[in-house]
Order: structure tokens, then C-alpha cells, then sequence
């Protein structure tokens, strides 16, 4: 099956739920929350209110993340130059004017899932919400099926590749405090609390 061929397959399947005001609010909340990665701002945020090991990692992950995945958004869409689908839904999201391959959003929220997070559990909850990210995305006719996929394969890939450098450059973080933890409660690794 072409690219083109899945990407219609897909645009029928969703056609019966555009024109429903629940779901396109929500892909719309979900698309700006992933806007200019707000929704990624704010976690880090919410992990770093304190000073000390947690906070640098949020700060170096947010930065290396947000960096990387724009200047391979970027560098891609350039090279590709791929069109955008006709007859967007209106919604209130930013009018998109780049090109359509990759989907810049998808990208970015993939990467960051896979960098911002210092648990599996927390990985785990932010690739959902990237995940729900890509849907919202082609829901709203702002790109097509591959599009997304093809940002999600990239960002995931960038997100893998970037983490373990982020945790060796900030060491101190998610395995100490489990370390300690574990020896205050003597009931080993099955103590971990959820973290994102």
C-alpha cells in the first residue's frame, strides 16, 4: 500500500467523527497543549519546583529535547517539502504553514516523552499523551496519517538516543533517591513512588 493510499484509508476512518464538538475540542486542547511544547514547559516546571539534582535534569532535558527536536523537525520538513491536507478543520489551533512531513508536533512530543521523564511509569504516561498528540493532529486535518508517524518514529528514535545522555549528564537524580528509598524501607526496589 503507497503512503498516499494509507493516509486516505486512514482520513475516511476519521471522517465520521469530525463535526462531533466534544472531539474536536479535545483534539483541539490536546494540539495546543503540545503548541510550542507548553505542556512539556509546564511539567518541567512542576518537576523542578525545588532546587537540587530533579530540577537540573528537567531543565537539561526540557532544553535538550525542545533543541534537537526542532532542529530535526526542521532540517526534515526542508528536505521534504511534503503539502499539507486540503480543507483543514476549523478549530481554534495555530493555522499551520510549514511543510506537512514530519509532523513537527508529533515529533517534539515523542522526544520529549522519552527524555522529560525519570520512571518508566512516568515515560509511559507522556507517550500516551504523545500519542494522543498524533491523533489530535490528523483528526484535525493538519496532517496526514505518515506525517505523524513519520514524527513519532523520529522523535522516538531522538528521545531514546538523547535520555541516557541527559542521565549521565545529570547524574544525582531518579536512581539515588530510589537507592535511598529502598534503604530506609528495606523492601528493596518495590518501593518506588510514582514520579514523572
Amino acid at each position: 500500500m503507497s503512503p498516499s493510499s494509507f493516509d486516505e484509508k486512514v482520513d475516511a476512518a476519521l471522517a465520521p467523527l469530525r463535526g462531533r464538538p466534544g472531539i474536536d475540542r479535545a483534539a483541539s486542547v490536546v494540539s495546543n497543549l503540545a503548541d510550542y511544547g507548553f505542556v512539556w514547559v509546564v511539567l518541567a516546571g512542576l518537576k523542578g519546583r525545588r532546587s537540587g539534582p530533579t530540577r537540573r535534569r528537567a531543565v537539561v532535558a526540557l532544553g535538550a529535547a525542545g533543541i534537537s527536536s526542532l532542529l530535526v523537525s526542521r532540517a526534515a520538513k526542508a528536505a521534504v517539502e511534503r503539502q499539507r491536507p486540503e480543507e483543514q478543520l476549523e478549530a481554534l489551533v495555530r493555522t499551520p504553514s510549514s511543510s506537512s512531513f514530519p509532523s513537527g508536533h508529533t515529533l517534539a512530543a515523542f522526544c520529549t516523552a522519552f527524555v522529560l521523564p525519570e520512571t518508566s511509569t512516568g515515560t509511559v504516561a507522556c507517550v500516551s499523551f504523545a500519542a494522543a498528540v498524533a491523533a489530535s493532529r490528523v483528526h484535525l486535518r493538519a496532517h496526514h496519517a505518515t506525517d505523524v508517524l513519520g514524527g513519532a518514529a523520529i522523535g522516538s528514535v531522538l528521545g531514546l538516543g538523547l535520555r541516557p545522555v541527559v542521565n549521565l549528564v545529570t547524574p544525582g537524580t531518579n536512581r539515588a533517591r530510589v537507592s535511598r528509598r529502598a534503604r530506609r524501607s528495606g523492601r528493596g526496589m518495590g518501593s518506588q513512588e510514582f514520579r514523572l
